[in-house]
Protein backbone atom coordinates (compact mmCIF):
# COMPACT_ATOMS: atom_id res chain seq x y z
CA UNK A 1 0.00 0.00 0.00
CA UNK A 2 0.92 3.49 -1.20
CA UNK A 3 0.27 6.18 1.56
CA UNK A 4 0.23 10.21 1.22
CA UNK A 5 0.11 12.35 3.77
CA UNK A 6 -2.18 15.31 4.10
CA UNK A 7 -1.77 17.85 6.72
CA UNK A 8 -4.83 18.22 8.97
CA UNK A 9 -5.76 22.02 7.90
CA UNK A 10 -5.54 21.16 4.33
CA UNK A 11 -9.05 18.41 4.65
CA UNK A 12 -11.12 21.06 6.45
CA UNK A 13 -12.38 18.04 8.19
CA UNK A 14 -11.18 19.34 11.97
CA UNK A 15 -11.89 21.43 14.12
CA UNK A 16 -10.22 24.20 15.32
CA UNK A 17 -9.58 22.79 18.78
CA UNK A 18 -8.21 19.76 17.55
CA UNK A 19 -6.08 21.82 15.07
CA UNK A 20 -4.90 23.96 17.63
CA UNK A 21 -4.09 20.70 20.30
CA UNK A 22 -2.21 19.64 17.31
CA UNK A 23 0.27 22.33 17.40
CA UNK A 24 0.50 23.07 21.07
CA UNK A 25 -1.62 26.29 20.93
CA UNK A 26 -0.64 28.02 24.02
CA UNK A 27 -4.20 28.76 24.96
CA UNK A 28 -4.71 25.21 25.85
CA UNK A 29 -1.94 24.15 28.04
CA UNK A 30 -3.65 24.72 30.83
CA UNK A 31 -6.12 21.78 29.99
CA UNK A 32 -4.14 18.99 30.09
CA UNK A 33 -0.82 17.45 31.82
CA UNK A 34 1.82 16.29 28.88
CA UNK A 35 1.97 17.46 25.39
CA UNK A 36 1.13 14.64 23.17
CA UNK A 37 4.72 13.63 22.09
CA UNK A 38 7.04 10.59 22.81
CA UNK A 39 9.37 12.68 25.37
CA UNK A 40 6.58 13.66 27.66
CA UNK A 41 6.22 10.32 28.36
CA UNK A 42 9.19 9.65 31.07
CA UNK A 43 6.99 12.43 33.35
CA UNK A 44 4.12 10.48 32.80
CA UNK A 45 5.71 6.88 33.80
CA UNK A 46 6.70 8.90 36.93
CA UNK A 47 3.71 10.41 37.87
CA UNK A 48 1.83 6.87 37.33
CA UNK A 49 4.09 4.84 38.79
CA UNK A 50 3.87 6.95 41.87
CA UNK A 51 -0.31 6.33 42.33
CA UNK A 52 -1.89 3.24 44.08
CA UNK A 53 -3.14 0.85 41.47
CA UNK A 54 -4.97 -2.36 42.57
CA UNK A 55 -3.20 -4.30 40.24
CA UNK A 56 -4.17 -7.41 41.64
CA UNK A 57 -8.18 -7.10 41.07
CA UNK A 58 -7.28 -5.85 37.54
CA UNK A 59 -5.41 -9.08 36.46
CA UNK A 60 -8.27 -11.15 37.95
CA UNK A 61 -11.19 -9.27 36.34
CA UNK A 62 -9.27 -9.77 33.07
CA UNK A 63 -8.56 -13.21 33.49
CA UNK A 64 -12.46 -14.30 34.73
CA UNK A 65 -13.83 -11.77 31.95
CA UNK A 66 -11.86 -13.54 29.13
CA UNK A 67 -12.17 -17.34 30.62
CA UNK A 68 -16.40 -16.29 30.47
CA UNK A 69 -16.32 -15.19 27.07
CA UNK A 70 -14.83 -18.20 26.26
CA UNK A 71 -11.97 -16.61 24.31
CA UNK A 72 -9.00 -18.92 24.48
CA UNK A 73 -5.73 -17.33 26.42
CA UNK A 74 -2.86 -17.52 23.85
CA UNK A 75 0.39 -16.83 25.53
CA UNK A 76 0.35 -13.43 24.70
CA UNK A 77 -2.62 -13.02 25.56
CA UNK A 78 -1.78 -14.55 29.23
CA UNK A 79 1.70 -12.66 29.43
CA UNK A 80 0.00 -9.56 28.80
CA UNK A 81 -2.37 -9.89 31.39
CA UNK A 82 0.24 -11.67 33.94
CA UNK A 83 2.57 -8.62 33.07
CA UNK A 84 0.05 -6.12 34.55
CA UNK A 85 0.94 -7.71 38.07
CA UNK A 86 4.99 -5.78 37.42
CA UNK A 87 4.75 -2.06 38.97
CA UNK A 88 6.83 -1.52 35.93
CA UNK A 89 3.64 -2.61 33.66
CA UNK A 90 1.73 0.53 32.00
CA UNK A 91 -1.08 0.31 29.51
CA UNK A 92 -1.75 2.90 26.43
CA UNK A 93 -6.22 2.88 26.47
CA UNK A 94 -8.50 3.62 23.65
CA UNK A 95 -12.35 3.02 24.23
CA UNK A 96 -15.08 2.65 21.54
CA UNK A 97 -18.70 1.05 21.98
CA UNK A 98 -19.44 -2.41 20.85
CA UNK A 99 -20.79 -1.63 17.30
CA UNK A 100 -22.20 -4.05 15.23
CA UNK A 101 -19.23 -6.11 13.24
CA UNK A 102 -16.83 -3.19 14.73
CA UNK A 103 -18.77 -0.45 13.20
CA UNK A 104 -16.98 1.83 11.27
CA UNK A 105 -13.37 2.04 9.95
CA UNK A 106 -12.13 4.40 12.46
CA UNK A 107 -12.43 2.15 15.12
CA UNK A 108 -9.76 -0.23 13.51
CA UNK A 109 -7.66 3.00 13.23
CA UNK A 110 -8.26 3.48 16.84
CA UNK A 111 -7.26 0.20 18.12
CA UNK A 112 -3.93 0.08 15.32
CA UNK A 113 -3.11 3.37 16.87
CA UNK A 114 -3.17 2.16 20.72
CA UNK A 115 -0.90 -0.96 19.79
CA UNK A 116 1.40 0.80 17.71
CA UNK A 117 1.65 3.10 20.58
CA UNK A 118 2.40 0.93 22.89
CA UNK A 119 5.20 -0.61 20.88
CA UNK A 120 6.96 2.76 20.08
CA UNK A 121 6.95 3.24 24.17
CA UNK A 122 8.94 -0.22 24.45
CA UNK A 123 11.62 0.95 22.17
CA UNK A 124 11.57 4.49 23.85
CA UNK A 125 11.89 3.19 27.30
CA UNK A 126 13.08 -0.81 27.11
CA UNK A 127 12.88 -0.69 31.03
CA UNK A 128 9.10 -0.85 30.64
CA UNK A 129 6.33 -2.56 29.74
CA UNK A 130 3.39 -0.90 27.65
CA UNK A 131 0.15 -3.05 27.36
CA UNK A 132 -3.04 -1.35 24.57
CA UNK A 133 -5.96 -1.68 25.93
CA UNK A 134 -9.67 -1.48 24.36
CA UNK A 135 -11.69 -0.37 26.94
CA UNK A 136 -15.26 -1.45 26.07
CA UNK A 137 -18.03 1.29 26.02
CA UNK A 138 -20.16 -2.01 27.46
CA UNK A 139 -22.76 -0.08 29.27
CA UNK A 140 -24.05 2.63 26.78
CA UNK A 141 -27.50 2.61 26.56
CA UNK A 142 -27.56 4.09 22.97
CA UNK A 143 -28.08 1.22 21.16
CA UNK A 144 -29.10 3.02 18.10
CA UNK A 145 -25.11 4.12 17.26
CA UNK A 146 -24.02 0.52 17.49
CA UNK A 147 -26.82 -1.50 16.27
CA UNK A 148 -25.67 -1.32 12.29
CA UNK A 149 -23.27 -1.12 9.25
CA UNK A 150 -23.16 0.05 5.90
CA UNK A 151 -21.99 -2.09 3.56
CA UNK A 152 -21.87 -1.43 -0.41
CA UNK A 153 -24.28 1.72 -0.51
CA UNK A 154 -26.96 -0.62 1.82
CA UNK A 155 -27.78 -0.58 5.57
CA UNK A 156 -26.97 -3.71 7.80
CA UNK A 157 -29.09 -3.05 11.17
CA UNK A 158 -29.67 -5.27 13.90
CA UNK A 159 -33.55 -4.93 15.15
CA UNK A 160 -33.48 -5.35 18.84
CA UNK A 161 -35.57 -3.52 21.95
CA UNK A 162 -34.10 -5.36 24.75
CA UNK A 163 -33.03 -2.12 26.28
CA UNK A 164 -30.95 -1.32 28.81
CA UNK A 165 -26.45 -1.30 28.44
CA UNK A 166 -25.78 -2.77 25.30
CA UNK A 167 -22.40 -4.63 26.60
CA UNK A 168 -25.98 -7.30 28.21
CA UNK A 169 -27.80 -7.39 24.85
CA UNK A 170 -28.41 -11.14 24.11
CA UNK A 171 -26.91 -11.43 20.52
CA UNK A 172 -30.44 -13.28 19.51
CA UNK A 173 -30.86 -12.00 15.93
CA UNK A 174 -27.58 -10.97 14.76
CA UNK A 175 -27.56 -14.92 13.26
CA UNK A 176 -30.45 -13.61 10.91
CA UNK A 177 -27.70 -10.61 9.96
CA UNK A 178 -25.33 -13.23 9.03
CA UNK A 179 -27.12 -15.25 6.75
CA UNK A 180 -28.27 -11.43 5.08
CA UNK A 181 -24.30 -11.36 4.12
CA UNK A 182 -23.25 -14.40 3.00
CA UNK A 183 -24.76 -13.61 -0.50
CA UNK A 184 -23.36 -10.28 -0.26
CA UNK A 185 -19.94 -11.17 0.31
CA UNK A 186 -19.69 -13.83 -2.21
CA UNK A 187 -17.39 -17.18 -1.54
CA UNK A 188 -13.99 -15.80 -1.53
CA UNK A 189 -11.68 -17.46 0.79
CA UNK A 190 -11.65 -13.80 2.53
CA UNK A 191 -15.46 -13.78 2.68
CA UNK A 192 -15.25 -17.08 4.19
CA UNK A 193 -13.22 -16.32 6.64
CA UNK A 194 -15.07 -13.08 7.57
CA UNK A 195 -18.25 -15.15 7.39
CA UNK A 196 -16.45 -17.99 10.29
CA UNK A 197 -15.19 -15.12 12.37
CA UNK A 198 -18.74 -13.54 12.59
CA UNK A 199 -20.45 -17.07 13.38
CA UNK A 200 -18.20 -17.83 16.19
CA UNK A 201 -18.20 -14.24 17.51
CA UNK A 202 -22.09 -13.57 17.84
CA UNK A 203 -23.31 -17.08 17.43
CA UNK A 204 -21.29 -18.91 20.31
CA UNK A 205 -21.69 -16.18 22.43
CA UNK A 206 -24.44 -14.79 24.17
CA UNK A 207 -24.30 -11.31 25.04
CA UNK A 208 -22.96 -8.42 22.73
CA UNK A 209 -19.98 -7.68 25.53
CA UNK A 210 -18.41 -11.58 24.93
CA UNK A 211 -19.11 -11.33 20.89
CA UNK A 212 -17.65 -8.01 21.02
CA UNK A 213 -14.81 -9.53 22.73
CA UNK A 214 -14.23 -12.42 20.77
CA UNK A 215 -14.52 -10.66 17.91
CA UNK A 216 -11.40 -7.97 18.49
CA UNK A 217 -9.42 -10.51 20.18
CA UNK A 218 -9.06 -12.63 16.73
CA UNK A 219 -8.48 -9.75 15.14
CA UNK A 220 -5.96 -7.78 17.04
CA UNK A 221 -4.96 -10.36 20.02
CA UNK A 222 -1.72 -11.29 17.86
CA UNK A 223 -0.51 -7.45 18.94
CA UNK A 224 -0.49 -7.70 22.31
CA UNK A 225 -4.58 -5.59 22.55
CA UNK A 226 -6.50 -6.50 25.94
CA UNK A 227 -9.81 -5.81 26.18
CA UNK A 228 -11.57 -4.85 29.13
CA UNK A 229 -15.38 -4.71 30.37
CA UNK A 230 -15.60 -1.91 33.26
CA UNK A 231 -19.05 -3.33 34.09
CA UNK A 232 -17.68 -5.30 37.29
CA UNK A 233 -18.66 -4.78 40.47
CA UNK A 234 -15.09 -5.52 41.76
CA UNK A 235 -13.52 -2.62 39.42
CA UNK A 236 -16.75 -0.13 40.53
CA UNK A 237 -15.92 -0.85 44.28
CA UNK A 238 -12.15 0.47 43.47
CA UNK A 239 -14.16 3.32 42.58
CA UNK A 240 -17.05 3.94 44.56
CA UNK A 241 -15.34 6.82 46.45
CA UNK A 242 -15.48 9.32 44.02
CA UNK A 243 -18.99 7.67 42.70
CA UNK A 244 -20.44 8.50 46.87
CA UNK A 245 -18.96 12.23 46.23
CA UNK A 246 -20.53 12.57 42.37
CA UNK A 247 -24.35 11.87 44.08
CA UNK A 248 -24.34 13.68 47.16
CA UNK A 249 -21.77 17.18 46.31
CA UNK A 250 -22.32 17.32 42.49
CA UNK A 251 -18.13 18.15 42.41
CA UNK A 252 -17.74 17.21 38.85
CA UNK A 253 -20.76 19.16 37.51
CA UNK A 254 -19.41 22.28 39.31
CA UNK A 255 -15.72 21.79 38.45
CA UNK A 256 -16.09 20.58 34.54
CA UNK A 257 -18.62 23.47 34.26
CA UNK A 258 -16.31 26.14 35.38
CA UNK A 259 -13.73 24.79 32.81
CA UNK A 260 -16.48 25.26 30.01
CA UNK A 261 -16.69 28.60 31.02
CA UNK A 262 -12.91 29.44 30.20
CA UNK A 263 -13.24 27.51 27.22
CA UNK A 264 -15.92 29.59 25.63
CA UNK A 265 -14.06 32.95 26.82
CA UNK A 266 -11.42 31.35 24.06
CA UNK A 267 -13.51 30.54 21.70
CA UNK A 268 -14.16 26.65 21.60
CA UNK A 269 -17.51 25.13 21.81
CA UNK A 270 -18.83 23.47 24.65
CA UNK A 271 -18.30 19.40 23.80
CA UNK A 272 -20.29 18.13 26.85
CA UNK A 273 -22.93 19.12 29.37
CA UNK A 274 -22.06 17.64 32.93
CA UNK A 275 -25.05 16.96 34.90
CA UNK A 276 -25.10 17.31 38.79
CA UNK A 277 -25.29 14.07 39.11
CA UNK A 278 -22.83 12.34 36.50
CA UNK A 279 -24.41 8.61 36.95
CA UNK A 280 -27.17 6.53 35.93
CA UNK A 281 -28.65 3.49 37.87
CA UNK A 282 -28.53 0.40 35.50
CA UNK A 283 -30.45 -2.55 36.35
CA UNK A 284 -31.93 -5.33 34.57
CA UNK A 285 -32.80 -3.53 30.77
CA UNK A 286 -32.86 -0.05 32.04
CA UNK A 287 -30.18 2.18 32.55
CA UNK A 288 -31.67 5.53 33.80
CA UNK A 289 -30.58 8.86 34.94
CA UNK A 290 -30.38 9.42 38.78
CA UNK A 291 -31.81 12.83 39.69
CA UNK A 292 -32.02 14.21 43.25
CA UNK A 293 -35.10 16.17 44.35
CA UNK A 294 -34.55 17.76 47.97
CA UNK A 295 -34.06 15.13 50.13
CA UNK A 296 -34.43 11.78 47.62
CA UNK A 297 -32.94 10.35 44.74
CA UNK A 298 -35.22 9.55 42.20
CA UNK A 299 -34.19 7.05 38.97
CA UNK A 300 -35.91 8.40 36.22
CA UNK A 301 -38.84 6.94 33.94
CA UNK A 302 -39.29 4.20 36.99
CA UNK A 303 -40.62 4.43 40.26
CA UNK A 304 -37.39 3.70 42.09
CA UNK A 305 -35.98 6.08 44.50
CA UNK A 306 -33.89 6.37 47.61
CA UNK A 307 -33.09 8.41 50.40
CA UNK A 308 -29.16 9.60 50.84
CA UNK A 309 -28.82 6.67 53.73
CA UNK A 310 -30.86 4.28 51.55
CA UNK A 311 -28.45 5.68 48.03
CA UNK A 312 -25.30 4.86 49.97
CA UNK A 313 -25.81 1.62 51.12
CA UNK A 314 -26.67 0.56 47.59
CA UNK A 315 -23.92 1.87 46.25
CA UNK A 316 -21.91 -0.14 48.60
CA UNK A 317 -23.82 -3.59 48.32
CA UNK A 318 -24.49 -3.01 44.40
CA UNK A 319 -21.54 -0.70 43.12
CA UNK A 320 -22.20 -2.83 39.42
CA UNK A 321 -25.48 -0.98 39.43
CA UNK A 322 -24.20 2.65 39.05
CA UNK A 323 -22.38 3.21 35.62
CA UNK A 324 -20.54 6.62 35.07
CA UNK A 325 -21.46 9.01 32.14
CA UNK A 326 -19.18 10.40 29.53
CA UNK A 327 -18.04 12.51 32.62
CA UNK A 328 -17.37 10.05 34.86
CA UNK A 329 -15.91 7.65 32.71
CA UNK A 330 -12.15 9.05 32.02
CA UNK A 331 -12.15 9.28 35.85
CA UNK A 332 -13.21 5.87 36.13
CA UNK A 333 -10.82 4.39 33.69
CA UNK A 334 -7.58 6.32 35.25
CA UNK A 335 -8.86 4.93 38.50
CA UNK A 336 -8.33 1.91 37.79
CA UNK A 337 -5.89 1.20 35.00
CA UNK A 338 -1.54 2.32 35.44
CA UNK A 339 -3.04 4.45 32.21
CA UNK A 340 -0.60 7.03 30.74
CA UNK A 341 -2.46 7.69 27.46
CA UNK A 342 -5.80 8.30 26.04
CA UNK A 343 -5.71 7.52 22.09
CA UNK A 344 -8.86 9.00 21.07
CA UNK A 345 -10.23 11.39 18.11
CA UNK A 346 -10.97 14.79 17.76
CA UNK A 347 -14.60 14.62 19.89
CA UNK A 348 -13.47 12.57 22.42
CA UNK A 349 -10.33 14.82 22.75
CA UNK A 350 -12.42 18.10 23.20
CA UNK A 351 -14.34 16.75 26.10
CA UNK A 352 -11.30 14.89 27.92
CA UNK A 353 -9.75 18.19 27.70
CA UNK A 354 -13.01 19.66 29.98
CA UNK A 355 -11.57 17.46 32.58
CA UNK A 356 -8.17 18.45 33.77
CA UNK A 357 -9.65 20.40 37.04
CA UNK A 358 -12.03 17.67 37.85
CA UNK A 359 -9.30 15.11 38.02
CA UNK A 360 -6.67 17.31 39.84
CA UNK A 361 -9.42 17.79 42.38
CA UNK A 362 -9.65 13.94 42.94
CA UNK A 363 -5.58 13.54 42.71
CA UNK A 364 -6.14 10.99 39.58
CA UNK A 365 -3.48 11.41 36.91
CA UNK A 366 -4.66 12.91 34.20
CA UNK A 367 -3.47 10.44 30.92
CA UNK A 368 -1.46 12.18 27.81
CA UNK A 369 -4.18 12.38 25.22
CA UNK A 370 -3.04 11.05 21.86
CA UNK A 371 -4.91 12.03 19.01
CA UNK A 372 -5.59 8.49 16.69
CA UNK A 373 -4.41 7.93 13.12
CA UNK A 374 -6.91 9.22 10.44
CA UNK A 375 -7.45 7.22 7.00
CA UNK A 376 -8.39 7.29 3.75
CA UNK A 377 -8.63 4.48 1.59
CA UNK A 378 -8.24 4.72 -2.46
CA UNK A 379 -9.13 1.72 -3.96
CA UNK A 380 -7.85 0.89 -7.46
CA UNK A 381 -11.35 1.72 -9.41
CA UNK A 382 -11.36 5.16 -7.60
CA UNK A 383 -7.89 5.58 -8.02
CA UNK A 384 -7.73 4.67 -11.87
CA UNK A 385 -10.63 7.91 -12.26
CA UNK A 386 -8.90 9.98 -10.12
CA UNK A 387 -5.79 10.12 -12.07
CA UNK A 388 -7.80 10.20 -15.13
CA UNK A 389 -9.71 13.29 -14.07
CA UNK A 390 -6.45 14.84 -13.34
CA UNK A 391 -6.67 15.44 -9.27
CA UNK A 392 -4.33 14.59 -6.87
CA UNK A 393 -5.25 13.08 -3.39
CA UNK A 394 -4.62 16.71 -1.48
CA UNK A 395 -7.59 18.09 -4.27
CA UNK A 396 -9.87 15.30 -2.97
CA UNK A 397 -10.88 16.85 0.07
CA UNK A 398 -12.00 20.26 -1.94
CA UNK A 399 -15.48 20.95 -1.73
CA UNK A 400 -17.28 19.28 -4.52
CA UNK A 401 -18.10 22.75 -6.69
CA UNK A 402 -14.21 23.96 -6.27
CA UNK A 403 -12.84 20.70 -7.36
CA UNK A 404 -15.39 20.72 -10.57
CA UNK A 405 -14.31 24.29 -11.12
CA UNK A 406 -10.76 23.37 -11.09
CA UNK A 407 -11.33 20.68 -13.38
CA UNK A 408 -13.35 22.30 -16.05
CA UNK A 409 -10.99 25.10 -15.38
CA UNK A 410 -7.95 22.54 -15.96
CA UNK A 411 -9.45 20.76 -19.14
CA UNK A 412 -11.19 23.62 -21.21
CA UNK A 413 -7.91 25.72 -20.40
CA UNK A 414 -10.50 28.61 -19.78
CA UNK A 415 -10.31 30.95 -16.96
CA UNK A 416 -14.63 31.26 -15.35
CA UNK A 417 -13.66 33.34 -12.47
CA UNK A 418 -14.74 36.96 -13.16
CA UNK A 419 -13.06 38.19 -9.92
CA UNK A 420 -10.12 40.72 -11.46
CA UNK A 421 -12.89 42.47 -13.37
CA UNK A 422 -15.06 42.73 -10.35
CA UNK A 423 -12.37 44.50 -8.44
CA UNK A 424 -12.13 46.52 -11.61
CA UNK A 425 -15.88 47.27 -11.14
CA UNK A 426 -15.39 47.98 -7.62
CA UNK A 427 -12.07 50.97 -8.09
CA UNK A 428 -14.53 52.71 -10.81
CA UNK A 429 -17.61 52.90 -8.84
CA UNK A 430 -15.45 53.86 -5.65
CA UNK A 431 -13.81 56.95 -8.02
CA UNK A 432 -18.11 57.68 -9.30
CA UNK A 433 -18.71 57.55 -5.24
CA UNK A 434 -16.22 60.35 -4.22
CA UNK A 435 -16.54 62.31 -7.28
CA UNK A 436 -20.78 62.01 -6.42
CA UNK A 437 -20.26 62.66 -3.01
CA UNK A 438 -18.76 66.46 -3.59
CA UNK A 439 -21.64 67.39 -4.93
CA UNK A 440 -24.82 65.39 -3.21
CA UNK A 441 -23.10 63.45 0.19
CA UNK A 442 -26.45 61.43 -0.51
CA UNK A 443 -25.78 60.71 -3.91
CA UNK A 444 -23.37 58.03 -2.54
CA UNK A 445 -26.04 55.66 -2.04
CA UNK A 446 -27.50 55.57 -4.98
CA UNK A 447 -23.99 54.88 -6.38
CA UNK A 448 -24.06 51.46 -3.99
CA UNK A 449 -27.13 50.37 -5.65
CA UNK A 450 -25.97 50.73 -8.99
CA UNK A 451 -23.02 48.77 -8.31
CA UNK A 452 -24.53 45.78 -6.86
CA UNK A 453 -26.56 45.65 -9.52
CA UNK A 454 -23.34 46.24 -11.93
CA UNK A 455 -21.87 42.66 -9.78
CA UNK A 456 -24.95 41.21 -9.89
CA UNK A 457 -24.95 41.01 -13.08
CA UNK A 458 -21.30 40.12 -13.73
CA UNK A 459 -22.05 37.18 -11.14
CA UNK A 460 -25.28 36.12 -13.12
CA UNK A 461 -23.08 36.13 -16.31
CA UNK A 462 -20.03 33.90 -14.31
CA UNK A 463 -22.60 31.15 -13.25
CA UNK A 464 -23.95 31.29 -16.66
CA UNK A 465 -20.70 30.47 -18.44
CA UNK A 466 -20.20 27.80 -15.43
CA UNK A 467 -23.53 25.90 -16.16
CA UNK A 468 -22.24 25.87 -20.27
CA UNK A 469 -18.84 24.51 -19.12
CA UNK A 470 -20.36 21.77 -16.85
CA UNK A 471 -22.68 21.06 -19.87
CA UNK A 472 -19.73 20.35 -21.90
CA UNK A 473 -17.88 17.68 -19.37
CA UNK A 474 -20.80 16.42 -18.18
CA UNK A 475 -19.58 12.87 -17.95
CA UNK A 476 -16.83 13.89 -16.29
CA UNK A 477 -18.61 15.89 -13.90
CA UNK A 478 -20.62 12.85 -12.88
CA UNK A 479 -17.48 10.98 -12.26
CA UNK A 480 -16.45 14.05 -9.93
CA UNK A 481 -19.51 13.44 -8.05
CA UNK A 482 -19.32 9.92 -7.69
CA UNK A 483 -16.15 9.97 -6.30
CA UNK A 484 -16.38 12.97 -3.89
CA UNK A 485 -20.01 10.50 -2.77
CA UNK A 486 -17.35 7.29 -2.48
CA UNK A 487 -14.88 8.91 -0.22
CA UNK A 488 -17.09 11.39 1.52
CA UNK A 489 -20.01 9.38 2.25
CA UNK A 490 -22.91 12.02 3.46
CA UNK A 491 -20.54 14.64 3.30
CA UNK A 492 -18.61 13.12 6.35
CA UNK A 493 -15.09 11.42 6.15
CA UNK A 494 -14.96 7.84 4.78
CA UNK A 495 -13.85 6.46 7.94
CA UNK A 496 -16.90 7.43 10.04
CA UNK A 497 -19.03 5.69 7.34
CA UNK A 498 -17.64 2.79 5.63
CA UNK A 499 -16.80 -0.73 7.35
CA UNK A 500 -13.74 -2.88 7.20
CA UNK A 501 -15.63 -5.67 5.51
CA UNK A 502 -15.12 -4.76 1.89
CA UNK A 503 -11.15 -3.98 2.28
CA UNK A 504 -10.51 -7.34 3.93
CA UNK A 505 -12.48 -9.06 1.83
CA UNK A 506 -9.51 -7.52 -1.24
CA UNK A 507 -6.63 -7.80 1.15
CA UNK A 508 -7.71 -10.56 3.49
CA UNK A 509 -5.24 -10.24 6.85
CA UNK A 510 -2.92 -8.13 5.04
CA UNK A 511 -5.43 -5.20 5.18
CA UNK A 512 -4.97 -4.73 9.32
CA UNK A 513 -1.34 -5.39 8.99
CA UNK A 514 -0.59 -2.98 6.27
CA UNK A 515 -2.37 -0.37 8.18
CA UNK A 516 -0.48 -0.79 11.13
CA UNK A 517 3.29 -1.10 9.30
CA UNK A 518 1.92 2.33 7.66
CA UNK A 519 -0.15 4.40 10.34
CA UNK A 520 2.32 5.78 13.19
CA UNK A 521 2.03 7.36 16.46
CA UNK A 522 2.32 11.00 16.54
CA UNK A 523 1.66 11.49 12.38
CA UNK A 524 -0.40 13.89 13.24
CA UNK A 525 -1.70 14.11 9.18
CA UNK A 526 -4.22 12.22 7.05
CA UNK A 527 -3.12 9.20 5.43
CA UNK A 528 -4.05 8.44 2.10
CA UNK A 529 -3.80 4.94 1.34
CA UNK A 530 -3.58 3.67 -2.63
Amino acid sequence: MKTQSIPFEKTGQFSKLFLDYVVQDKNLKSFYSYAPSIDSFEKAITDVASKKINRKLLVEVLEKQYHEAGVKQEETAIMQIKSLLNDKTFTVCTGHQLCLFTGPLYFIYKIISTINLSEELKKKYPQYNFVPVYWMASEDHDFEEVNHIHLFGKKIEWINKQGGSVGNYSTKGIGDLIEELKPVLGDSENAKTLISLFENAYLKHTTLAQSTRYLVHQLFGQYGLLILDPNDAQLKTEFSSIMEDDLLHATSFKLVNDTIVQFEKLGYKNQVNPREINLFYSIENQRERIIQVKELFNIQNTSIQFDKTALLAELKNHPERFSPNVVMRPLYQQKILPNLAYVGGPGELAYWLEYKTMFDHYRVVFPMLVPRNFAMILEAPVLDKISKLGFVSEELFLPLNTLTEKFIKSSSGQTISFDSEKEIIQKVYQTVSEKVSKVDPTLAASVEVEKQNHLKGIENLEKKVMRNLKTKNETAIVQIEKIKHKLFPNDSLQERYENFIPFYLTRGTNFISDLKENLHPFDFKMVVFS
